[in-house]
């Protein structure tokens, strides 16, 4: 007797955008030029826990966040740099990331990461796509 089988595969849809950003300021000061130069309004939230290591504690990062009321977007800034390892590890270049969920227009986000390279205090700010990251499971919350 011949069975048929039917595999499911599961794949997680990653609705959005990310920027890496580089820069040597600690969070709070990186966050306040954001805020000066793109008018946002980023406000520091809890610390984002993420179970890097399975069986000990969660590994934080510091997490802002600020949102467009209009479009219902939201942006995120996040250490990529915690307690006790990286968010992101394949990508330890990159001291924060801004991501971006929902909606927003191409023309706006390459603004946003135009405006992210004009702070002289940031090194370079690029987009990521997260689908190309191995630890992108890191980056759901």
């Amino acid at each position: 007797m011949i069975l048929n089988r039917k595999f499911l595969k599961f794949e997680i849809d990653f609705d959005f955008v990310l920027i890496a950003v580089t820069t040597s300021l600690k969070d709070y000061r990186i966050c306040y030029l954001i805020n000066k130069h793109l008018n946002f309004d980023f406000i520091k939230v809890d610390d984002l826990e993420v179970d890097i290591y399975k069986g000990s504690e969660p590994v934080l990062f510091s997490l802002y966040r600020y949102s467009w009321e209009t479009t219902e977007t939201d942006f995120y800034f996040i250490g990529n740099k915690g307690s006790e390892g990286y968010l992101v590890p394949e990508i330890k270049s990159a001291d924060y990331f801004l991501m971006i969920r929902n909606y927003i227009d191409d023309n706006e986000l390459d603004a946003i990461v135009s405006s992210l390279n004009k702070i002289p205090e940031v090194v370079a700010a690029v987009k990521i796509d997260p689908k190309k990251i191995k630890s992108r499971e890191n980056l759901l919350f």
